[in-house]
């Protein structure tokens, strides 16, 4: 099983862990650890591959929390477990209580675990550039506050994304970045060697947002969705490869009861 975990994270009762796709269930083109639902693999595969992650986890009976994500600016506050197959739509999760594990589905777009360890205040997020622009990672930010976190004590960090050298977007997204209050967004950019596009640094971005909301501890794996084929699915190399669907990593974080 692929588990990578960041030493900021660790300790105490909070345990977490950003999956590969290594292990798991599913194959062709979902092959490995594919916990995305959303796909088109198949649905006992999808909930073996999470049962397998929750175990990775060191908690076989906690239970798994993902949302119906929409690149909103939508947070969740998660006091009790819900259906799966009655997901809220939202993009980020927050929670104080044991036994819950909040869990981000990505597929290049950026997934942010963070908690603040004194606490036991956790929170995870999804942030493409669409939600990271509408302030996803602000109203996480206000959402663990309002349990209580202490945000310059609180731990951001963002997993598996695609990279900078990967992520070619147009003007659309390059002013929408640089409009967004962030200072100096033009630095998040580079040509590309197409005209009128650029090639985007989204994690560099988030950590921007996380930083400018008060975050105290904000770091990134530097781990590329779209270069590393043999670890991550990616939703652009699908689509490259004239794939007709792809896989979803998963990124979890919960308080161990």
């Amino acid at each position: 099983m692929g588990r990578i975990t960041h030493q900021s994270l660790d300790g105490g009762k909070i345990t977490h862990g950003f999956f590969t796709r290594i292990g798991g269930v599913s194959d062709g083109i979902y092959s490995g650890l594919n916990c995305g639902p959303g796909s088109g693999d198949s649905p006992e595969n999808v909930k073996k591959n999470r049962q397998l992650a929750i175990d990775e986890l060191g908690s076989g009976d906690a239970t798994l929390l993902t949302c119906y994500q929409t690149h909103s600016s939508d947070v969740i506050t998660a006091r009790e477990p819900w259906a799966d197959e009655n997901l809220p739509k939202a993009d980020a999760m927050v929670t104080d209580v044991p036994g819950l594990a909040l869990g981000i589905l990505t597929a290049d777009c950026a997934p942010v675990l963070l908690a603040d360890m004194d606490r036991g205040v956790i929170g995870a997020l999804h942030a493409g550039w669409k939600g990271a622009v509408s302030g996803i990672i602000e109203n996480t930010a206000h959402a663990m506050a309002g349990l209580g976190a202490n945000l310059l004590r609180t731990v951001s960090v963002v997993g598996p994304t695609i990279g900078q050298q990967s992520y070619e977007v147009g003007d659309d997204v390059r002013s929408a970045v640089i409009e967004s209050g962030i200072s100096d967004g033009k630095r998040f950019f580079i040509l590309s060697n197409n005209d009128g596009h650029y090639m985007f640094d989204l994690p560099a971005y988030v950590l921007a947002r996380l930083e400018n909301v008060g975050i105290g501890t904000c770091v990134s794996l530097g781990l590329d969705t779209y270069a590393d084929e043999k670890n991550f699915f990616s939703y652009r190399r699908a689509t490259h490869n004239n794939e007709k669907d792809y896989g979803r990593i998963l990124s979890a974080i919960m308080i161990s009861e």
